[in-house]
């Protein structure tokens, strides 16, 4: 796990780092199943003058995925979006969320932003039930901002104990991002 943590350091201080860092936030909104904080950690740890502008560039690239998500819900439902959404446990579960959606979807988008379940399923429901676009972005900026300005602040805070609990738990950091991964996953198929 030292040669990982090494080599994810690295990575992280390397001039491409950046745009892996966009492309990530950028998919995870939409369709990738990896969270940018992967990344976004180990680039704070590495480079903390830059760190505000790393949370920038993941709260920004998570919004435009999240504009393509909503694309993926609202232009092809029948297609993408049906298959994803019966991926994730809500194909029978429609009309229970519509009803929800048309309650509680502010509420809804704000807080799944802010927590690891996995943002792509607000994105794409929020599209597939016609939820107000621009209300949508204005939420997204929001909650996707406070999620990623949050994390930085805390790595910051904490970056020296961070850093030398990541040193020498590396992989525990890797198992616990993969647990959190799915059991997002598993809460958002258990929510309807």
């Amino acid at each position: 796990m030292k040669k990982l943590y090494d080599w994810t350091m690295s990575l992280a201080a390397s001039p491409h780092a950046t745009w892996a860092l966009g492309a990530i936030a950028f998919a995870e909104s939409s369709f990738f199943p990896v969270p940018p904080d992967v990344i976004l950690v180990p680039m704070t740890l590495a480079q903390p003058k830059k760190a505000w502008a790393y949370a920038s560039i993941c709260t920004i690239a998570s919004v435009a995925g999240g504009a393509l998500g909503y694309a993926i819900g609202a232009l092809f439902f029948d297609t993408i979006g049906q298959w994803l959404v019966s991926l994730y446990g809500y194909g029978a579960k429609i009309e229970s969320l519509r009803q929800f959606y048309a309650e509680w979807g502010a509420l809804f988008i704000l807080v799944k932003g802010f927590t690891p379940i996995p943002y792509k399923l607000v994105t794409i429901v929020s599209g597939l039930l016609a939820y107000n676009f621009p209300l949508f972005i204005c939420l997204s900026i929001i909650t996707r901002g406070a999620r990623f300005f949050i994390l930085t602040a805390a790595i910051n805070h904490f970056g020296d104990t961070i850093r030398e609990k990541l040193e020498s738990h590396f992989g525990l950091f890797i198992g616990v991002m993969i647990l959190i991964v799915v059991a997002g996953f598993a809460l958002a198929a258990k929510m309807f």
